[in-house]
């Protein structure tokens, strides 16, 4: 990595387990190893008296100390009332999820020699506002620089496209990781990498398929030994069947059955699960899966894509058989494996040196024309001969093809994974939720709406501000979440029915902002959604503080 061009990291968090990876100086994106030579670090957090310890260590001290080890914090991200206590303190799930991105940044810095400081990091496509906030706090309480979230499934889609051939063609990429499913629509073509549309389920993964091994171990106990009670109530025999259950699960993936053993109470049982029984109890889940990406297939429809090229699966519950032939069975076509646990975290690298060559770009251009060049989307307004030129310097500097330097030029366009919209009343006097960003809409966008004061000389518009999971236009209230509010206060004297002009701008990364302005005045009220439901204010300078002074081992 030569001096100009800043290493930018790619981390992919992720339920079960996290990895982190760079493009070397050959333009190849490479995950790094941790301490102990796996290119996985499981995202289990043991509170050891005052160590915090994150990884294998902390996954199998669960089994001895289950009170004080944190499991599947991803799936509480964004949620308010998430809080683990230890030692007189409370974590929220933000905090706990920065030890893993420590630990892995940790690990990478060991082995490289080199410190970590700019990061990309993933999150499931399905994510909404309070969740996409609360990764991006998670990396700002670790340490980093937390340069964007992008989705898995287009960290995916990036590293797939970087490897192959550079044909256009239309791919979905089922991503079925530990605990989150998405089902992706993507067009990858030689300039751009587009998103067309997204779907799936954040309480959907590999850890849903272990939790019905385990209620099937608890019925066999049961059977064998005439007891009636719930021994998941026994946090050490809990802890043990989920190993058990997670071991079982990918031993069933390379063989037709398995033994399992559960000790509890004194007494011992043997079972032996069948990977036809396995199949059978988790049918449901699997066919989760194929209906969500049916739902997915409808939406693309609504947008002109009727068929595609390639089925890609990604995230390492996709190795179980039942996954590859119940795709073949549904929809025809030979899915390919490409690098489950790591094309998520390769792909977000690849995304963080597009973004530092980028930087060297967007540099070089300003000093050539001698005007401000904000972000590459305004490349199109400048003389391609500057371009290109600029193009050739930044190659030169930093040893990589001229070829590698203009890819990263390759535009990458996703969508809204939630419909964004205000609470309003209609004509027939009932409250209704009125969407102005549909979901799977291309992002950024803008978006502006008429509304209308409801009353004479009415004095403010209390404007609540929705997130919903249909890309309906219209949906009830009880179908969204609040996540935000804005007042906009009224010159006096306004008729009934006076206009109120609502602007909403998603960006790229997600993040939300309103403008509200009455028409006789122009008075205005902007709000950028920061979501009360992550870590902030004293709360959050606090783990901050926290963190400086704790080692994550």
């Amino acid at each position: 990595m030569t001096k100009q061009m800043k290493r930018i990291f790619g981390i992919d968090l992720g339920t079960t387990y996290s990895s982190i990876a760079y493009v070397d100086d050959f333009g190849k994106a490479v995950v790094v190893p941790n301490a102990e030579n796996q290119n996985v670090t499981p995202s289990v957090v043991f509170f050891d008296g005052p160590n915090i310890v994150v990884g294998d260590v902390a996954k199998e001290s669960a089994k001895l100390y289950p009170n004080d080890v944190v499991s599947f914090v991803k799936r509480s991200m964004g949620e308010p009332d998430f809080l683990f206590e230890h030692d007189g303190k409370s974590y929220r799930a933000e905090e706990i999820s920065s030890f893993v991105l420590r630990k892995v940044a940790q690990d990478a810095e060991a082995h490289l020699g080199e410190k970590v400081t700019d990061v990309v990091i993933t999150c499931p496509a399905y994510f909404g506002i309070n969740e996409r906030e609360a990764t991006k706090i998670a990396g700002e309480i670790a340490g980093f620089n937390v340069r964007q979230i992008i989705n898995e499934p287009t960290a995916a889609a990036i590293a797939y496209g970087s490897t192959e051939s550079s044909d256009d063609k239309v791919v979905l990429v089922y991503d079925l990781g530990g605990g989150t499913f998405d089902i992706t629509m993507i067009h990858i073509q030689p300039d751009a990498i587009e998103v067309i549309c997204t779907g799936g389920d954040h309480n959907l993964g590999g850890k849903d398929w272990d939790d019905r091994i385990v209620a099937n171990l608890v019925e066999e106990f049961h059977a064998q030994t005439g007891s009636k009670e719930d021994i998941l109530e026994d946090p050490d025999t809990c802890q043990d069947l989920q190993l058990s259950a997670e071991r079982s699960k990918k031993i069933l993936s390379q063989r037709e059955k398995t033994p399992i053993s559960i000790t509890h109470g004194g007494e011992r049982v043997k079972v032996e699960l069948s990977r036809e029984k396995f199949e059978a109890i988790t049918n449901d889940l699997m066919e989760r899966t194929i209906a969500l990406t049916h739902d997915m297939l409808s939406e693309a429809k609504k947008k002109g894509y009727t068929r595609f090229d390639e089925f890609i699966l990604v995230g390492g519950s996709t190795r179980m058989p039942m996954v590859v032939n119940r795709i073949k069975e549904d929809f025809g076509i030979e899915p390919k494996m490409f690098a489950p646990e790591e094309a998520v975290a390769k792909g977000a690298a690849i995304y963080g040196w597009k973004l530092s060559i980028n930087d060297s770009l967007i540099e070089r251009l300003q000093r050539k024309i001698g005007k401000k060049v904000q972000k590459m989307e305004d490349l199109a307004k400048v003389d391609a001969r500057h371009v290109e030129e600029a193009a050739r310097e930044v190659a030169a500097e930093t040893g990589y093809t001229l070829p590698a330097v203009k890819s990263s030029m390759v535009k990458v366009r996703d969508v809204a994974s939630k419909s964004f919209g205000v609470l309003a009343t209609n004509a027939q006097n009932e409250e209704v939720v009125v969407n102005c960003i549909l979901r799977n809409t291309a992002v950024p966008v803008e978006v502006t709406q008429e509304f209308y004061t409801a009353v004479e000389n009415q004095k403010t518009v209390l404007i609540r501000i929705m997130e919903s999971e249909t890309s309906d236009e219209n949906v009830p209230p009880d179908h969204s979440r609040e996540i935000g509010t804005a007042v906009l206060h009224l010159p006096p004297g306004l008729p009934e029915d006076t206009p109120v002009i609502i602007s909403f701008t998603l960006n790229k990364e997600g993040r939300l902002h309103l403008t509200a302005v009455e028409s006789s005045e122009q008075r205005k009220v902007e709000v950028v959604i920061e979501t009360l439901s992550v870590i902030q204010g004293e709360e959050l300078r606090e783990a901050k503080a926290r963190a400086q002074n704790l080692v994550v081992h």
